[in-house]
Order: C-alpha cells, then structure tokens, then sequence
C-alpha cells in the first residue's frame, strides 16, 4: 500500500468530494490562489475555479456565510479557519447556528457544513495560535467533533464529514500534516463515532487523541521492556464518542490513562473519565489517570513550548504508577 503524509491525505478528500458533488464548496483566509496557509488546498482553485475561494479575516463572517449556504439546501460549504483559536471568535455562529438551527427549525433544513480547524503546538506560535479548543464544543448539542491521528483515518474520516448532513468540526493537529502512513488508493470511508485501537494490550488502556495518539505509542513500545502490555485507543470523533469500544478495552485492563493536548482541567478526558466512573467504576483496579498540558498560556518560545505538550516519560511514569495498584 502507499504511503502519504496527512496533508496529502487531506486534499485527496477535498478533492474526491469536490468531483463528486458539485455543490461542495471550499472557502477561508488563504484557501485559494494560495493553498491554504498549511497547503492543504493546493491546486483545488486552479482545478474548480469559483467555487474555491477567498474570504476576508474575519472568521464570524466565514461562518456565517456557510450557515447560510447551507440552509438553502444547495450548498455543501468547507470552510476553514486558519486556526482553531479562532474559533471563538465565531464562537456564536458555531455554536448555536452551525449546531441548533437544525433543530430550531424542526428538520426543516439541513446543516451539511464541514469545517475544518487546525489546532495544536506547533513552531512557536503562541499562546493565540497553538490551543487544542475541542473539548469547549463538546458542550454544543448538533455538533459532530472529528479529531484524526493518521493520514488513513484523517482521508476516511473527512470524506464522511463531508457527506454527512450534520455540522462537523474538523481538528487538525498541525504536526501531523507531514507525518506519513499507509492509505489506500481506492474510496473508503469512516463512520463518525467508530473509535480504533492502535495497539492492543492487557495492562492499561490509554486513551489519545491527535499528535498525543503517536507519544502514547511510543512510550507503549518502551513499556514493553517493563513487562507491561498497553492497549491504545484513538476516539477519532469526540462527538459522537465511542464508549462501547472504550469501556470494552477499560473492562479488559483494569487501568485507564488518558492522554491529551488539552488543558487538562475541563479537557475531553474529564468527560470520558466520566462516562468510564459511571458504566464500569467496579471494573478498575487504580483510580483513572489523566495527562494534559498545564492550565497557563502556551509560550511562545519553541524550547519553552515543549514542556507544555504531554511527553514520553510523563505517560510511561503514569502507567507505572497504575501498575502499582
């Protein structure tokens, strides 16, 4: 099978769906002439003309305007901001619009709109440009959240959201647009809500997302010298989450680690940790362990940044820890 990075990945989606719907629509700060501002939609403009094109910055405007398009029943609008901390500019719009209108409305409308929202420490971007803002919209009823961790699941997952009816927020870790994986050739998609185990054990679970899927991989494979077997599961979509896949890994382990580049507090791991307390409490054996970046702002110093992110030896620590229980 060949092997692609995400960003190619992500483009083979647009494109594919642009061809196959002509009512896809692709639009944002920089999507046209210029590709997107991490490349994403290289080339689409010179392929479908018009129906790529460019915004102004101003995200409340962005997300309107594809509210709008898409309750006239003849559009299938992508927007993209070029950050996902932005997001709350247009936080109403996404919100309550994107995510309620539908319902508002008694079904009588549509809300296909795919937007698609890099996230994520990358390159000393600073505190307004590097945040992981996902867990804040799984507070938002009407909203899918899809968060890829490999160019497969990033090409499957996207196409899905793309053809799906409902409004999908679209997480994409800006590191991971160069890392590479196997996907292949012909059409596949994925369903939104299916989690993936990316390594199976019998020890601890851990539980990842985005970038933090790949440190907890990592550290899973040096745990192995320690006699310690650590079963990987990737949500791929925080809404809607998987439990059934996740509380069925937690009842074979015992031991649960979640990992993420959220702030901690408030983070998506405290509402799966939740879910888990509340359906399989007597299945544990060691109180649930939760990774995330610390409650201050990201720096901007790219040496600095790096103690921000969840790390190796901060996930292997906390799974020896769960052993000793």
């Amino acid at each position: 099978m060949r092997t692609i990075n995400m960003r190619t990945a992500l483009l083979e989606a647009l494109n594919e769906e642009m061809e196959r719907d002509e009512t896809t629509l692709i639009f944002g700060e920089d999507v046209g002439k210029f590709g997107g501002i991490n490349k994403v939609t290289q080339g689409l403009y010179e392929k479908y003309g018009n129906r790529v094109f460019d915004t102004p910055i101003a995200e409340p405007t962005i997300i309107a305007a594809a509210v709008g398009m898409a309750i006239t029943g003849n559009a299938r609008p992508i927007p993209e901001l070029q950050f996902g901390d932005f997001a709350g500019i247009a936080f109403d719009e996404i919100f309550n619009k994107m995510g309620k209108w539908r319902f508002m409305h008694g079904g009588q409308m549509e809300m296909p709109i795919t937007l698609r929202l890099p996230v994520g420490i990358a390159g000393g971007a600073g505190p307004e440009h590097s945040q992981s803002p996902q867990a804040l919209f799984m507070h938002g009823p009407g909203l899918h959240i899809a968060i890829p961790s490999t160019p497969y699941d990033a090409k499957g997952l996207l196409k899905t959201a793309i053809r799906d009816n409902n409004a999908v927020l679209f997480f994409e870790h800006k590191i991971l647009y160069d890392m590479k994986g196997e996907v292949p050739e012909e059409e596949y998609l994925i369903p939104l809500g299916k989690a993936d185990i990316k390594r199976e054990g019998s020890d601890v679970t851990i539980i990842a997302t985005a970038l933090q899927v790949h440190t907890a991989l990592e550290a899973a494979e040096d745990l192995v010298a320690d006699g310690v077997e650590v079963e990987v599961v990737d949500p791929r979509t925080l809404a809607p989450l998987d439990m059934e896949t996740i509380l069925s890994s937690v009842r074979k382990t015992g031991r649960v680690l979640i990992v993420h580049e959220e702030s901690k507090t408030g983070g998506s791991g405290a509402e799966i940790t939740a879910q888990i307390q509340e359906e399989a409490l007597f299945d544990l054996a060691a109180p649930i362990r939760r990774i995330g970046s610390p409650d201050v702002p990201i720096a901007q110093n790219i040496y600095l940044e790096q103690f921000y992110r969840p790390s190796k030896e901060q996930i292997i620590q906390a799974v020896n820890d769960l052993m000793e229980y």
